[in-house]
């Protein structure tokens, strides 16, 4: 039996934002700002999910020419949130809201570890601020 500190740790498919129309609606009416190497486009929902924030990660080919750079980057990425995951705590959105948040590659070229990780600690901090002010756009 794996303990609750264990799963804290775990990236997991409710995490992931899927689906074309949810993709479209946060690029449609989402929030952004930078945190390099990333532009943050977040947007507040209603959706039923068991956790608080959703991520998409689009590395993209105009600004990474390398499919294996950008594999690279993006598994970069997903190890850097899946650590840090909860700098971004839940109890700040109400019971029946929930965050997507698209991370958006901006460096023209592949990054490493140490920028990747911190430009998402600074992106999580900089969306928990965001939503505790309950700044719009």
């Amino acid at each position: 039996m794996k303990s609750n500190e264990e799963k804290r740790f775990r990236f997991t498919k409710k995490e992931r934002i899927t689906g074309e129309k949810r993709v479209e609606t946060l690029f449609a009416q989402g929030c952004s700002f930078m945190s390099y190497p990333f532009r943050i486009v977040y947007l507040k929902t209603t959706q039923n999910g068991t956790v608080p924030l959703s991520i998409l990660i689009s590395i993209p080919k105009r600004r990474i020419k390398s499919a294996v750079d950008r594999n690279r980057m993006k598994r970069l990425v997903r190890e850097a949130y899946r650590l840090n995951k909860h700098l971004f705590p839940s109890r700040e959105l109400a019971e029946n809201e929930h965050l997507d948040a698209a991370f958006i590659c901006v460096a023209d070229k592949p990054c490493d570890y140490a920028t990747v990780d911190k430009g998402v600690r600074k992106a999580l901090r900089e969306l928990n601020h965001r939503i505790e002010e309950r700044k719009q756009c």
